[in-house]
């Protein structure tokens, strides 16, 4: 025999011990999700964990060392699947919505960014009236351009409730899946979109990427400008008591954190020189400011 057989009431306790007792060294996990948006966030290339994304989530990690941390690369809709059944997750950057606050703790705002703008080609400016600043709205009630969009990201309050009009439209169109600033900007290129509303970071990346800077360019969304709710995102947790907790802790690591030059250069770095100067203004007078 290779087994010795013992009598079960003398086993039994312990296996229910084993069973029952969590090692006294396990640790409390997070798992942060990630699309695949950069500069956002980089998995891949010389840039590589680079992204301002990628730079504040090793910042709160380190911060919150009681944790084991992992990272999860998957759509958007994937993730508020994730957030809506209340598991172990989190995401470092999100607008905060109505819809979302239903299923997610939100923190005191984790960044600063430009407000979305609509990227088009340069040579179809005259398509938008030849000027560097549009109404969304005007946009999107003509029906003669597409525009593109990833499907389930939000911009702020201000640019979403514009979109969620337009939703169902055949001009607006939602895509999802990986890659999605990459298949986006191909699809304007090859003449299947007249415009995209995204970040305008992301322009200058992926411009740079596909070596087409100079055939590119932003239009300012007019109705982004009357305030600053589409400049301020935050941390998201599922809405359960293990995301509040999750969250006091990280409300604490931020206020600690925000006001040092690792964490505003996170951004800093993939903007043009030119805004910068506007964009320390607006950290310091409003972002800076911001609290739980």
């Amino acid at each position: 025999m290779l087994f010795r057989s013992f009598p079960l009431r003398a086993v039994l306790p312990v296996c229910l011990s084993v069973g029952l007792a969590a090692p006294a060294w396990a640790r409390d996990s997070i798992t942060w999700m990630e699309a695949v948006m950069p500069p956002y966030l980089i998995q891949d290339g010389v840039n590589k964990g680079q992204g301002y994304g990628d730079v504040i989530t090793r910042i709160i990690q380190e911060e919150l060392a009681e944790y084991e941390h992992e990272e999860m690369v998957t759509n958007v809709t994937r993730h508020f699947y994730k957030f809506k059944q209340g598991e172990k997750v989190c995401s470092v950057g999100l607008f905060r919505s109505p819809e979302r606050e239903e299923f997610m703790y939100f923190s005191l705002p984790s960044f600063l960014t430009l407000p979305a703008v609509i990227i088009i080609k340069k040579k179809s400016l005259p398509q938008f009236g030849g000027h560097t600043t549009v109404r969304l709205a005007d946009v999107l009630n003509n029906k003669n351009m597409t525009i593109g969009l990833s499907k389930d990201r939000s911009f702020g309050a201000c640019t979403d409730e514009i979109l969620d009009n337009h939703r169902g439209e055949n001009n607006l169109l939602e895509i999802t899946g990986q890659e999605l600033s990459l298949n986006l900007f191909k699809m304007l290129m090859k003449g299947r979109l007249d415009g995209i509303i995204g970040l305008p970071e992301e322009v200058l990346y992926q411009a740079e990427q596909l070596g087409i800077r100079d055939q590119v360019m932003t239009l300012t969304i007019e109705e982004n400008q009357t305030g600053y709710d589409s400049w301020l995102s935050a941390v998201g947790c599922a809405k359960t008591p293990w995301g509040k907790a999750v969250i006091d802790k990280v409300n604490a690591v931020l206020i600690k954190e925000r006001p040092t030059e690792r964490y505003r250069a996170a951004y800093e770095r993939w903007l043009d020189p030119n805004a910068i100067e506007q964009y320390r203004r607006v950290y310091r007078d409003v972002f800076l400011k911001q609290t739980p």
